[in-house]
């Protein structure tokens, strides 16, 4: 059970005072190299650059993970880039409800046509009950077809159309692992990554 719960680290908790200033000049494509931040139960949570990274973890407010190859120097010692940190405490982040879109539909159905489960990036929206037959655009009545399923389908339902889907469309729950999907996965940070993740970039 986690006792302590706080908000994830400021700018300003960042920053290091003169008197415990630990980065010193340093170049510029490590201080931006991406860090997968997990939350204390391993969920990420963030990403953030080299440099908060090496400020979170001296101030042992994180702990590290795993690191890049690359190595710079603080006024005190040579110091690893992170590649993926841990936070030392919980933090608590309410996810918003996931808005209905074409990218957030081939997510749900893992870039999987809905009818003959076919794995591909080129899928297309169907509506189970056609618009023409007064269909919702909602979660509930948008699936990933192939161009093949949704020609063949046309302006039927599945019932009409003699197609069975794969599984109901349902309403996703929210996704903590949302904050990776504008970012290539990188080897470290895939132990903390689900599968279907994983499957998803490598399809796109």
């Amino acid at each position: 059970m986690y006792q302590v719960v706080r908000a994830l680290p400021t700018d300003k908790d960042m920053v290091s005072s003169d008197r415990e200033q630990v980065l010193v000049s340093l170049p510029k494509h490590l201080l931006g190299a991406p860090v997968l931040v997990l939350n204390l139960n391993y969920v990420p949570i963030n990403i953030c650059t080299g440099r908060r990274a090496i400020v979170l973890v001296a101030k042992e407010k994180a702990e590290t993970l795993d690191n890049y190859q690359a190595t710079i120097h603080t006024v005190r010692k040579p110091v690893n880039i992170p590649s993926v940190i841990r936070l030392a405490y919980m933090v608590k982040r309410p996810y918003a409800p996931r808005k209905i879109s074409k990218k957030e539909i081939f997510l749900r159905d893992q870039y999987t046509c809905q009818y003959c489960t076919l794995k591909t990036s080129e899928l297309t929206l169907d509506h189970v009950i056609p618009r023409i037959q007064r269909g919702p655009h909602t979660w509930e009545n948008v699936v990933a077809a192939c161009s093949a399923c949704n020609l063949r389908k046309a302006g039927r339902t599945p019932l009409e159309a003699n197609m069975r889907l794969l599984k109901e469309p349902r309403i996703p729950q929210p996704n903590p692992y949302r904050i990776l999907e504008n970012y290539s996965m990188i080897d470290p940070w895939l132990p903390y990554v689900p599968w279907s993740m994983q499957e998803a970039e490598r399809i796109r």
